[in-house]
């Protein structure tokens, strides 16, 4: 008897934790039955169908979300016809909720696990061995029906089983005893299910149970992966810090037995954080820890709409705590298309999210999800949603489909000029033209249409040039404010192979003679370079990079305050080794004017032995 159980992921750097927790939950020895198969929806179904034909299996369970339903439903009619009598299961969210409807329309299906599925599988698993082994013995199995009927959680094509009772967390088994599957891909952990909130348009809604997993186990495989080095974990936990004795125990440990490297994610909800949380936070290494914060809208109308209960002040404030620590990485989200909201109220809430200052800001679009409280009142909220996977929406009583469309140009320019975080001194100059962040992201959005700019182009500069001819169009006196301003964003990425068109010559004799007696000196003293000892001149220019510049572009704030020079306000010093852990950005060091004159006379004495 072979069991296949199937994950179609989204990408290939992701993994799906649920089909490891079924085999992991049955055991070592009832494990050997079951065998795990990985797939993408980037690739062709009938490429996923030949290798689960060459896998031979005698029952296929797919793990079904709203990223890969449509695929797994292509798949179906098609399978018995490669594998005739193979046994089909579905489970997961996306069939949890209209099980019987779609038992009717795919007959070939033998039924679908409801909820939470592990000691449902394990008993799944144990029915069909016992069946295996009756026709091994050539004994009917006719006695069989009645005992797949007995397995709770189940949907079968006679009816729904009672209920599976909820999961003790401490009882499941860890997935990751065996790295080699996960290498190179996000890790996933579990050391909480439930939620404890009602939020309209979550699914987490329904189960209001919060079950904490035994903190010495959690500890143990915290210290897994810390030992392992991996670099990057993501809690799945739905709100982190409900429980605050075991947010706080969590991250002691890791600020304990921090290992430098791994990154992990938590999505909390930050107005509920507590000053003793707050100071624990601020002690962490830089890039340990990042938090993922649901704001959603900025509406109190809204706000109340969707279930949730939230102090916008007091999370603002939180966020601007955390962010003066400067050591951990936020993500805040919003999400278009709620009850209340329209076009003009989401600009409002993107504004004031805008301004806390997330690292990342996702401007997401409502999914009127199958089991949600949303699903319940679409109609009431005159909300329409595609039908079809990631129901997503279309239009509500406040938003029509136009300003949907609208707000979805505006999150590509979000996600290309501030999420990509390679904007960061640009965007703040050129805010000061327009009445809102909003606004400029809008009129962004309308001039890469209205120019028949490529959204999708992967060059880099490309978006930098794009940037610099909305800026000219904008504020043309500035221009040579906004090359400079790009050149510092660049070069605050990467050092790089070609210079773009933008930037300034920095083959003028002048320039490159102040550039070499700088490097001379650098060898000599380093003054600025510590830790490059052994390096010579040219190689030191090859590792880092120094740009002239005549606006003071590091500090966006005092830019306008800048007059015209008739030499370089100062140079900037780019080391890449030193970069960042939160942002990426090189370690700069500003070198005045002055300084450079006093080490070009510097080296002309240690010319001269001096």
């Amino acid at each position: 008897m072979k069991f296949l159980l199937v994950a179609i992921n989204a990408k290939y750097i992701h993994s799906n934790p649920a089909i490891y927790s079924l085999k992991a939950f049955v055991g070592s020895k009832a494990g050997r039955e079951v065998e795990l198969a990985e797939y993408t929806i980037n690739q062709y179904s009938r490429e996923i169908l030949a290798d689960i034909y060459h896998r031979k299996p005698d029952a296929v369970g797919f793990s079904c979300y709203i990223w890969n339903w449509d695929m797994v439903r292509e798949l179906l009619p098609e399978l018995p016809k490669v594998l005739p009598g193979v046994k089909l299961w579905l489970g997961g969210p996306e069939v949890s909720f209209d099980a019987d409807k779609i038992l009717r329309e795919f007959p070939q299906l033998s039924g679908i696990m409801i909820g939470e599925g592990e000691q449902t599988f394990k008993e799944l698993l144990a029915y069909y061995s016992a069946e295996a082994s009756e026709e091994t013995l050539g004994e009917t199995a006719g006695v069989q029906d009645c005992a797949l009927e007995r397995i709770r959680g189940l949907c079968l094509p006679g009816g729904y089983t009672p209920p599976r009772e909820l999961t003790n967390m401490s009882e499941t088994p860890f997935l990751y005893e065996d790295m080699k599957p996960f290498a190179n891909r996000i890790l996933y952990y579990e050391s909480a299910r439930g939620c404890p909130y009602r939020c309209s348009y979550c699914l987490s809604a329904i189960d209001r149970k919060v079950r904490l997993r035994d903190m010495d186990i959690v500890r143990k495989e915290l210290q897994f992966f810390l030992d392992s080095r991996v670099p990057q974990v993501k809690f799945v936990d739905r709100t982190f810090n409900c429980d605050h004795q075991h947010a706080m125990e969590v991250w002691q440990y890791l600020y304990e037995h921090d290992n430098g490297v791994t990154n992990f994610h938590f999505e909390i909800s930050a107005d509920i954080l507590r000053e003793d949380e707050l100071q624990l936070l601020q002690k962490l290494r830089p890039g340990l820890v990042q938090l993922e914060i649901g704001v959603q809208s900025a509406n109190p109308r809204t706000i109340a709409a969707i279930n949730r209960v939230m102090d916008l002040d007091r999370l603002a404030g939180i966020v601007a705590r955390i962010r003066e620590g400067r050591n951990i990485h936020q993500h805040l989200d919003l999400i278009a298309g709620l009850p209340f909201e329209d076009y003009e109220s989401f600009g409002r809430s993107f504004d004031r999210v805008y301004a806390m200052g997330p690292d990342q800001l996702q401007l997401g679009f409502l999914k009127v999800l199958k089991g949600s409280p949303m699903h319940d009142k679409a109609e009431e909220y005159g909300i329409c949603y595609l039908d079809r996977p990631p129901y997503e929406v279309l239009s509500t009583r406040w938003l029509s489909y136009k300003d949907i469309l609208r707000l979805k140009q505006v999150e590509e320019m979000v996600e290309l000029y501030y999420n990509s975080n390679q904007f960061t001194h640009t965007l703040p100059f050129l805010e000061r033209l327009f009445s809102s962040p909003f606004a400029m992201f809008e009129a962004l959005a309308g001039f890469y249409e209205r120019t028949g700019r490529a959204v999708g182009s992967s060059a880099r500069v490309y978006r930098y040039q794009a940037l610099l001819d909305f800026a000219k169009e904008q504020d043309n006196a500035n221009e040579a404010a906004y090359r400079e301003l790009l050149t510092y964003d660049l070069y605050l990425r990467e050092k790089l192979k070609s210079r773009p068109e933008f930037a300034g010559d920095l083959n003028a004799p002048w320039v490159k003679v102040a550039i070499r007696d700088f490097y001379k000196e650098e060898e000599r003293t380093h003054r600025f370079l510590p830790g490059y000892e052994g390096y010579d001149w040219r190689q030191l220019g090859k590792m880092t990079h120094l740009e002239p510049f005549w606006h003071p572009v590091w500090n966006p704030k005092d830019m306008e305050k800048q007059q015209p020079a008739q030499h370089p306000l100062a140079y900037i010093l780019f080391d890449y080794r030193s970069k960042s852990p939160l942002t990426g950005e090189a370690a700069v060091s500003v070198i005045s004017w002055e300084e450079m004159q006093s080490m070009k006379e510097d080296t002309g004495r240690s010319r001269n032995g001096e």
